[in-house]
């Protein structure tokens, strides 16, 4: 099975606003990046449509290790993903799960993969975090 490195990041100006998603596949020490925005989007969306449209550019069933600064994302990948599904697309504390579509997606996106999700620091000097985010501003910039 392929070992992919999936880096990430997603960026709202405004928070609803016009907003960008980065990623960057690597495969072997070879790279291919995605970007795309929407006029009015939030952070967290964007976060997560960029790992989604990363595993849809896959071709074939791969060990993927997601890299993002996003809490949100890799938490809800590592920890919260199971309980929502179990409680049907309800928190912890029984209120409906924001972006449900997306996590359906990433849901189906994901399953025929081996995922991995790690978080890295924002903004820390992270080569390929930095990129992303580069990515994900000029989307949403080009919205504004």
């Amino acid at each position: 099975m392929k070992q992919i490195s999936l880096y990430s990041d997603g960026s709202s100006l405004g928070n609803p606003g016009p907003g960008g998603w980065g990623t960057i596949l690597e495969y072997k020490g070879q790279e291919k990046e995605f970007s795309g925005g929407n006029p009015m989007t939030t952070n967290n969306q964007m976060e997560l449509l960029g790992v989604i449209q990363g595993l849809k550019a896959l071709k074939e069933p791969c060990s993927v290790h997601i890299i993002s600064d996003s809490t949100y994302v890799v938490k809800g990948i590592n920890e919260w993903l199971t309980g929502w599904v179990k409680n049907g697309w309800k928190t912890a504390a029984k209120k409906p799960v924001k972006n449900c579509e997306l996590w359906k997606e990433y849901l189906e996106v994901s399953k025929q993969h081996t995922i991995e999700a790690t978080w890295v620091k924002g903004h820390a000097g992270h080569e390929h975090n930095e990129r992303c985010d580069i990515l994900a501003r000029t989307e949403a910039e080009k919205l504004r």
